[in-house]
C-alpha cells in the first residue's frame, strides 16, 4: 500500500483509480463495506483501489476542545488500513487551505491527484468549504469530469445504523463485546514501547509504556488486556490508560502495561494492547502505598478474568 500526503501531487494511475472519501475513524463495518466495494470495482476494471482520507479530522481541526475522541491515531489507522488490500492511502493534512477550498476545487484537486473513474462514499458525505458540497454535487461533478459516484447505504445490525459515534459511545462505556461487534475484531491500541520514569519497576509492577498518540481517547481507566508482539501471542496482562495522577500533574495520557510473570527487555518493541475488560476508573491515591495496594488488587482480578489465558 502507498501512501500519499501532497494535495498538490499529479496522477501516478495511468487507468485511473477506484476511490471513496471519508475520515474513516474506527475503520469499523460501514467502513469496510466502502473499502470492499472499492476493491471489487477496481478489481473489474483494472483500476487502482484508493482511500481518501484526513489528518487531523474535520471533527478535531474545527474543535475548540480536544474534539471528538479518537477511536484509532493516524498510526494505529494506517497500520489497519495496510492490511486491507488497497493500491494506496491520500492521507490529506486538513488545514486551514483545505477548510476553506470551494467543493469544486476540491473535486478538480481530486482529477488531477488521482484520476477518479469511480467514487464510492456514504449518504451523509459532505465536502469542502462549510460543507458545502454534498452527494449530488459530487454527481454532478463526476458527469463533468467523467467518474461515476456511488452512494452506500447504512450499515446496521440489531441495534440501528453501525457509526464512528456509536462506536465512539460503547467505548466510553467499556462495552468492549458490542465494540468487537461494530468492527469486526477486538478492540486495541498499539504502539512502541518508550521509557518511562521506572517507577512501576520500583513498586513491584514493571509496565511496558506505550504512548497512545491522539488528542482525546474514546476510554481511559484500570483494564484487564491481552497483549500480541515479538514473542508475545495473547499475553495476559493489567493495564492503565490515563493521567497517572498520584505520580504526575500535567502529564500526557499514557498506556501502562504490566504482563504478568514476564521476565524481558520490552523497549522499542512494538505492543498490540487488546482491551478485554474494564476494572475501574483511574483515580488520585494520597499515598504510593495506598496506589500499590490498589494495584495488587487491580492485578489479581485481571488475572481471574484471564484465567483461561494464564492457564
Amino acid at each position: 500500500m502507498r501512501l500519499f500526503r501532497d494535495l498538490e501531487r499529479q496522477s501516478e494511475f495511468a487507468r485511473g483509480s477506484a476511490v471513496t472519501i471519508g475520515n474513516f475513524d474506527g475503520l469499523h463495518r460501514g467502513h469496510q463495506r466502502l473499502i470492499a466495494r472499492v476493491r471489487e470495482v477496481a478489481r473489474e476494471r483494472g483500476l487502482a483501489s484508493v482511500l481518501v482520507s484526513f489528518e487531523p479530522t474535520s471533527g478535531e481541526y474545527f474543535s475548540t476542545g480536544p474534539g471528538p475522541a479518537r477511536i484509532y491515531s493516524v498510526s494505529e489507522r494506517l497500520r489497519l488500513l495496510a492490511r486491507m488490500e488497497l493500491d494506496a492511502v491520500w492521507l490529506i493534512r486538513f488545514n486551514a487551505v483545505l477548510a476553506a477550498m470551494a467543493p469544486n476545487e476540491f473535486v478538480a484537486r481530486l482529477q488531477a491527484g488521482l484520476d477518479p473513474r469511480f467514487v464510492i462514499v456514504g449518504a451523509d458525505f459532505s465536502y469542502g468549504h462549510r460543507r458545502q458540497g454534498r452527494v449530488a454535487d459530487l454527481t454532478r461533478a463526476g458527469e463533468e469530469f467523467g467518474f461515476e459516484v456511488e452512494c452506500a447505504g447504512a450499515v446496521c445490525d440489531s441495534e440501528g445504523r453501525i457509526s464512528s459515534t456509536r462506536l465512539r459511545e460503547l467505548l466510553k462505556r467499556a462495552d468492549f463485546e458490542a465494540a468487537a461487534r461494530l468492527l469486526g475484531r477486538p478492540y486495541s491500541m498499539y504502539g512502541r514501547v518508550v521509557r518511562g520514569t521506572q517507577l512501576g519497576r520500583k513498586l513491584g509492577f514493571p509496565t511496558a509504556n506505550i504512548r497512545i498518540g491522539r488528542r482525546h481517547s474514546p476510554t481511559s481507566g484500570i483494564f484487564a488486556v491481552r497483549v500480541d508482539g515479538p514473542g508475545l501471542v495473547d499475553w495476559p496482562a493489567v493495564a492503565s490508560l490515563g493521567w497517572r495522577p498520584t505520580v504526575t500533574r500535567d502529564g500526557e495520557m499514557m498506556l501502562e502495561a504490566h504482563l504478568f510473570d514476564f521476565d524481558g527487555d520490552l523497549y522499542g518493541r512494538h505492543l498490540e494492547i487488546t482491551f478485554v475488560k474494564k476494572l475501574r476508573e483511574e483515580e488520585k491515591f494520597d499515598s504510593l502505598e495506598d496506589l500499590t495496594a490498589q494495584m495488587h488488587v487491580d492485578a489479581r482480578q485481571a488475572r481471574r478474568l484471564l484465567a483461561p489465558a494464564i492457564a
